[in-house]
């Protein structure tokens, strides 16, 4: 992989923030619940996902372990959650994820990953038999039974980079692949189509329910995960035929030109009777529904098939989102789910990947940018929203590399 030049800008704010985040007992909220449970096992809001970007700059030799250490051990307060809500952002399959990116560099975290490993497996094998049983059923799925948050997308990711080789990770993404086999009775909807609104509910707005092309909770993510798992050599049986079967559902609901191609978040049940959406729906550029989670997901899947035509789309969809005054501007916000951090370390990912120049010569304006909303208001502390997130996005670009295992797999990216 093609590493950047150093930003020492990039990486002096990176260090301030997480100066700034030293102390869980300054950092956390003072009304936590009495178990002392949900904030800290929350990846995207709580002190599990500020652990891992301690852990990350302990690991790049930037941080002390010492930050790390008392950050897991807030992150693991309490009785540690398996139930059937657990997944890669809450729970066991969260701390797996970040004491996973611990014991990478350090062998005192073994025996504690172990047990969330085998705590994860249950959570994943219950998740699993219900999403067959569905599928026997002949209907639809919920969101939170495949997206990346909620769902198997996540698990699957987390399995991926943990142990690519075991059963559970094979069972996983031979789920994936099925949940791309056409349904009986499927009236030309995707076997991905959600009877419900994008928030997961039924919504009058969607009485047909919806198609979601995000990373955060639609097929993206499922894209992102079979992708990497076929530039991994995974040998599941399906894997580019699923992977295919996606490309052509997003390809056909592509819009602009060479220049500047872009997919929507969602469609609706009448916009897909119509096959037509507005020009006007056209997302902001974030990683949950934009331009920085799809793009990346074609990236990796033209990767994968060997499509340079499709690798070639999708950097000039990620070019046009740096470039396009525009766009820019539907991004004030600073954290990685819907703001410029998120843009800023997806670019990144494929400017490094692919050693294209011109990504890469976009990406220091855009930390500049980043910097300067950091400097103007307070942020909450929290890494998909808040300056945790912001913190590891510049410390990365600031630095130039991201070890594996890599910290971005829970947004799909890596």
């Amino acid at each position: 992989m093609i590493t950047n030049a150093p930003a020492p800008t990039a990486l002096s704010t990176a260090d301030r923030l997480a100066e700034a985040l030293a102390d869980p007992h300054t950092v956390l909220p003072s009304d936590l619940p009495e178990d002392g449970r949900a904030w800290p096992q929350s990846l995207a809001g709580g002190a599990s996902g500020i652990a891992l970007l301690h852990i990350e700059r302990a690991r790049t030799g930037r941080g002390d372990w010492s930050t790390a250490d008392a950050w897991l051990r807030a992150a693991l307060a309490g009785e540690i959650s398996a139930a059937a809500n657990a997944n890669l952002f809450f729970g066991a399959p969260a701390l797996a994820f970040v004491v996973h990116r611990a014991a990478s560099a350090s062998s005192r975290y073994a025996r504690l990953l172990e047990r969330l490993d085998s705590a994860t497996a249950t959570v994943t094998e219950r998740r699993l038999a219900a999403a067959r049983r569905r599928i026997d059923r002949g209907v639809y799925p919920p969101m939170e039974e495949f997206d990346l948050i909620q769902g198997l997308a996540g698990i699957g990711a987390h399995h991926l980079s943990r142990h690519p080789e075991h059963e559970i990770a094979h069972d996983v993404l031979a789920y994936l692949v099925r949940l791309t086999e056409p349904l009986p009775g499927g009236a030309g909807l995707p076997p991905w189509w959600m009877e419900v609104g994008p928030t997961g509910a039924p919504h009058p707005d969607y009485p047909g329910g919806h198609g979601n092309f995000g990373l955060a909770h639609g097929i993206g993510a499922v894209l992102a995960v079979l992708s990497q798992a076929a530039l991994r050599g995974s040998t599941t049986p399906g894997l580019a035929t699923a992977i295919e079967r996606i490309c052509a559902w997003m390809d056909h609901w592509r819009h602009g030109d060479e220049a500047s191609p872009w997919w929507p978040g969602q469609i609706t049940r009448e916009q897909a009777s119509e096959q037509h959406i507005h020009q006007d729906l056209r997302p902001r550029p974030s990683w949950c529904y934009g331009a920085s989670g799809t793009a990346r997901a074609q990236q990796l899947a033209g990767l994968a098939l060997g499509d340079q035509g499709r690798v070639r789309t999708a950097e000039s969809a990620i070019l046009s989102a740096l470039r396009d005054p525009l766009q820019q501007e539907q991004l004030p916000d600073i954290g990685l789910c819907h703001g410029m951090a998120g843009l800023l370390h997806a670019a990144w990912r494929m400017g490094t990947d692919t050693g294209n120049p011109q990504i890469t010569a976009e990406l220091r304006r855009l930390a500049d940018r980043l910097i300067s909303a950091l400097h103007q208001k307070d942020h909450p502390p929290e890494v998909l929203d808040g300056t945790a997130g912001a913190a590891l996005a510049l410390h990365t670009f600031g630095i130039g590399r991201a070890p594996a295992p890599h910290w971005d797999t829970f947004l799909a990216l890596a």
